[in-house]
């Protein structure tokens, strides 16, 4: 019985061995690299899905779900739209990188429909502080829950539709 364990043991071993070796094989893909941007067309605003951010904000967050991409570089990008109570309306084309939690605007609209694009080229921690804590809702929400990229385009669409309480069925 004690050879039976041994070799069980053994065999236990081997297979945790093997699997570490392929898992660290995987990971040397070398430093992150972001794909080349294209800015999308300016949002229409029957492709506007509003999602929720906190109760003590005002404001009314929205995605343009036409410009919505879940890409193979690892970042959600997207058109965000921000209606003030006043009326006013700001629109950037941004990314969020689930795997290091940060955010990035590539360009922001203008009263004309043409982008201007970003001086600022940088990656910024999101951060949770209400009241405008919309990159936050996006990530911990909607594109990065449990902080893991969506798999792919429909199921953030659908978490956004549905609402953050979705979030077991977003995951994987």
């Amino acid at each position: 019985m004690s050879t039976r364990a041994a070799l069980a043991g053994l065999a236990t071993l081997l297979c945790l061995t093997g699997a570490t070796h392929a898992y660290d094989e995987d990971e040397d893909t070398g430093p992150w690299q972001e794909k080349t941007v294209t800015l999308p067309s300016m949002p229409a605003s029957g492709a506007l899905q509003s999602f929720y951010v906190s109760a003590a904000t005002s404001n009314t967050f929205f995605v343009d779900t036409a410009s919505l991409t879940v890409d193979e570089d690892g970042v959600v990008r997207y058109i965000l739209v921000v209606e003030t109570a006043g009326g006013a309306r700001n629109t950037t084309y941004e990314g969020i990188r689930c795997e290091s939690r940060e955010k990035r605007i590539y360009a922001t609209g203008r009263h004309n429909g043409e982008w201007t694009k970003s001086r600022n080229d940088s990656w910024e921690k999101i951060r949770d502080i209400p009241p405008n804590r919309q990159h936050a809702a996006l990530f911990l929400d909607h594109f990065c829950p449990g902080g893991i990229i969506a798999r792919n385009r429909e199921i953030v669409l659908d978490s956004l539709r549905r609402g953050p309480r979705n979030l077991d069925r977003i995951i994987y």
